[in-house]
């Protein structure tokens, strides 16, 4: 397993855009990769996935067209690029990684997590 810590979280107003990044301390370049989000006293929710390659990504339906995840197997580092951000995108982000070669977009086949961090979205 791969040890996670993700930063760039923050307060912004409704539309703008936000990066966030996820290091990893050892090689993810065998690992799917997914960013989850959390609510208030709600379990981790699917954002979107990226497999070992970078070849195949995956949404959910709130966060096609505005999220972009993608990843730097040489850097160890994955990322998820949030744009024309709304009130509703506020939570706490988790980045994880899955092992296995099938993408998988349930909270119980992410292995490994980081610490979160929070984004906050004013209207």
């Amino acid at each position: 397993q791969v040890q996670l810590v993700e930063s760039g979280g923050g307060l912004v107003q409704t539309g703008d855009s936000l990066t966030l990044s996820c290091a990893a301390s050892g090689r993810i370049g065998s690992y799917t990769m997914g960013w989850f989000r959390q609510y208030p006293g709600t379990d981790r929710l699917f954002v979107a996935a990226i497999s070992w390659s970078g070849g195949n990504t995956y949404y959910t339906d709130s966060a096609k067209g505005r999220f972009t995840i993608s990843r730097d197997n040489a850097k160890n580092m994955v990322y998820l690029e949030m744009n024309s951000l709304k009130p509703e995108d506020t939570a706490v982000y988790y980045c994880a990684a899955q092992s296995g070669i099938y993408v998988r977009t349930a909270e119980a086949d992410y292995g490994s997590w980081g610490q979160g961090t929070q984004v906050t979205v004013s209207s």
